[in-house]
């Protein structure tokens, strides 16, 4: 099962932390999703059908795009 960990500037509170975790839980195939506001930093696994690409565009949809690396 792929996993990330990526970089996401603009999580800044607990209100942030949820919209991500239940936004991107609700995404078919994601398995899990860890937001932590403190280090900035989401973790994410999952299987098909979803894929990184569709994990990346949906956080950047609402709000909180990953930083490049």
């Amino acid at each position: 099962m792929p996993e990330r960990k990526v970089h996401v500037p603009k999580i800044s509170c607990g209100h942030c932390v949820r919209t991500i975790e239940q936004e991107l839980g609700e995404l078919p195939g994601v398995a899990s999703v860890h937001a932590d506001a403190a280090t900035r930093q989401v973790e994410i696994s999952w299987e098909a059908p979803a894929d990184w690409a569709a994990i990346e565009a949906l956080l950047a949809e609402i709000g909180f795009p990953p930083a490049e690396a």
